[in-house]
């Protein structure tokens, strides 16, 4: 058991230190980082009930549905959500790329929660698949969610359009995700892979740009 939960948790910690020492201007502190890993983890069990009240019920069940709305659309808004009621007002979020920090945090509380479940049911084999695709692909929608988030905190002006785009442009990337895992099935790594390799290739940009501008903020 020890073992299951270690290979679980592991790809969480080092994408989250991955994406944390990025941050080439200040440091978040680490109980911040904890407080909204574990908002991210709590919300596994809320939409997992919603998604299987969905599947029990025959709503929604269609692949583009089922991808689209009962997963891209409930994780990505719950994250979303408790992303501006827990953090958005943070004193500590003082720079945009703060907010891909605490965008991944989230994302992968949830990934962890979700990960640890699966290889109890299904068994340990599939750490590394969960690892190299589930799982990052949770903290690069975190990654843009963040961004975006952040992008809307420092606006200028109205923020209400990148509030909007930090939730729709991961429910979409979201959709896509599963979209494929449910379409093209017995092949599916070989949609998956080119979609991971656009999804780091749009991340890192962004963490790019959140760096910039949060040196221009400072």
């Amino acid at each position: 058991m020890f073992a299951l939960i270690s290979v679980s948790i592991a790809p969480a910690f080092a994408l989250l230190s991955f994406f944390y020492l990025k941050d080439e201007y200040e440091l978040e502190p680490l109980y911040a980082i904890f407080r909204t890993f574990i908002y991210g983890a709590l919300l596994v069990f809320p939409i997992m009930f919603i998604q299987y009240a969905f599947q029990e019920e025959g709503i929604a069940q269609t692949p583009f549905l089922q991808s689209y709305f009962i997963y891209g659309l409930f994780e990505e808004f719950f994250k979303w959500f408790i992303f501006i009621f827990t953090t958005y007002k943070y004193s500590k979020f003082n720079t945009v790329y703060d907010g891909i920090v605490y965008g991944v945090s989230i994302s992968l509380g949830f990934a962890t929660v979700e990960n640890i479940l699966y290889l109890f049911a299904h068994g340990i084999e599939f750490a590394f698949s969960r690892a190299i695709f589930p799982v990052s692909s949770h903290a690069l929608f975190g990654v843009i969610m963040g961004y975006y988030l952040g992008r809307a905190k420092f606006s200028t002006n109205n923020g209400v359009l990148s509030l909007l785009v930090a939730l729709l442009l991961p429910t979409f990337l979201h959709g896509t995700y599963d979209f494929i895992l449910e379409v093209i099935e017995n092949q599916w790594i070989y949609g998956l892979i080119p979609f991971m390799v656009i999804l780091w290739l749009l991340s890192l940009r962004k963490v790019k740009v959140a760096n910039e501008i949060s040196h221009q903020q400072v």
